[in-house]
């Protein structure tokens, strides 16, 4: 049967499970199924754990096999239950070397191999040649974080590390030679990319490499930011290449001060809103998506009245909202908490906000000629990431589109012909 992954969490961890997969099958294995897990949530874990049960029901004879974040901090956990047979961590997922022991029924004194994090500094250039039957590519730049969040656990799940820029632009080359039209560069923490590589680069710096380095690459897309960290080369890039998509995702989190600071965010609502405006004075069609956590410890009312405000006067759009969990071992877990109810009923009032707030983008698109890169038959993105419907085009194509309507999904557009 192969094997097979099942993702929990970020764009970066389906990009890794693509790794993964090839790395289990060059060790060997077959009829396994690997499990990706995420640690942000309490939640995200629940949700793992009930799909480890449901493999073993569905298989009891395939091999299950737990790795990422939730694995790294809850190794014992994950390894404690009887449906897995097999617990990696987070430092050696993406070798090869990790699955021969499931590959080849080699023994093993514990089943949980899962080492100190903390302790791994080095760089791996960890990337792959395409995603499968995609025409937008993935590529990791950096993994981990070494800021401390008080609602986040990924700093004990792994450290930030980033991939020379050179191995970035050799694999994007890679990526473009083989069909590949737009490539998203992710990481948990990309604004923090180059502090731990020779001359320290910046994000900003990696970006102008590749544009600078790779004329053939269409669309460049970053997938999302830290903006309190973005460089100076990162907004001369902005302004000064249009194959930079103009769209990016904020790791907002809040709107409102009080809770920013009980997080430990190094951003202020007023710098989050600076940030917005600087980039939208460089490219006025640039477009914000943001992660915001509802029901934070001690987040009231007038709080969460401030991140509402935020999304109409930071005109955000693709919104990802999490109604917030404790997690075991974060100061934030140890703070007075809100009642679950209303973090879920505050959630559902963002994402109403934020449905109408896409609406509107929507319908200010209407006439308007965009490029779509088609992504499947007669569905693409645009340049802002609206999913457009233009019939009668093969993936891969760039081609332009007028927007003639809108659909529960996305946008509909026609091509416009050019002269021959």
């Amino acid at each position: 049967m192969g094997v097979e992954t099942l993702t929990f969490g970020c764009r970066l961890n389906a990009y890794e499970a693509e790794v993964m997969k090839a790395e289990a099958e060059k060790a060997g294995l077959d009829d396994a199924l690997i499990v990706n897990t995420c640690a942000v949530t309490a939640e995200a874990v629940r949700q793992a754990k009930q799909s480890i049960r449901k493999a073993r029901r569905d298989n009891p004879n395939r091999k299950i096999i737990v790795t990422g974040c939730a694995a790294q901090t809850e190794a014992r956990t994950f390894g404690d239950m009887a449906e897995v047979d097999f617990v990696i961590g987070n430092n050696d997922k993406l070798k090869a070397e990790s699955y021969r022991p499931m590959a080849f029924g080699l023994p093993l004194n514990d089943k949980v191999q899962v080492n100190d994090i903390m302790s791994v500094r080095e760089t791996a250039a960890h990337l792959i040649e395409g995603m499968d039957g995609r025409t937008r590519a993935f590529v990791q730049v950096q993994n981990g974080c070494d800021h401390r969040c008080t609602f986040c656990i990924i700093p004990s799940a792994a450290p930030s590390r980033s991939v020379p820029m050179g191995a970035v632009v050799d694999q994007i080359k890679k990526l473009v030679g083989n069909g590949y039209r737009e490539v998203v560069l992710t990481g948990v923490d990309i604004t923090s990319y180059g502090p731990d590589l020779p001359g320290t680069p910046t994000l900003g710096k990696l970006v102008q490499s590749i544009l600078r380095h790779v004329p053939d690459l269409p669309r460049l897309r970053i997938s999302s930011i830290d903006s309190i960290e973005a460089d100076s080369a990162f907004y001369d890039a902005i302004a000064s290449d249009r194959r930079l998509m103009p769209h990016l995702h904020l790791s907002l989190q809040s709107g409102d001060d009080m809770i920013l600071k009980r997080m430990k965010r190094r951003h202020s609502r007023a710098e989050a809103l600076d940030v917005v405006t600087r980039l939208r004075g460089l490219r006025p069609e640039m477009v914000f998506g943001a992660d915001i956590i509802t029901g934070f410890p001690t987040e009231d009312d007038a709080m969460f009245e401030n991140t509402l405000r935020i999304v109409t006067e930071a005109n955000l759009t693709y919104l990802h909202v999490f109604p917030y969990s404790p997690r075991p071992g974060t100061p934030a877990a140890r703070m007075p908490q809100v009642d679950k109810t209303i973090a879920r009923q505050r959630a559902m009032q963002l994402r109403a906000v934020g449905s109408i707030q896409i609406a509107a983008l929507a319908q200010s698109r209407i006439g308007q000629i965009e490029n779509v890169l088609v992504e499947k038959a007669g569905i693409g993105r645009t340049e802002q990431f609206m999913q457009i419907a233009v019939p009668g085009f093969a993936a891969g194509q760039i081609i332009p589109a007028r927007v003639v309507g809108i659909a529960d999904d996305g946008l509909v557009g026609e091509a416009v012909r050019t002269a021959a």
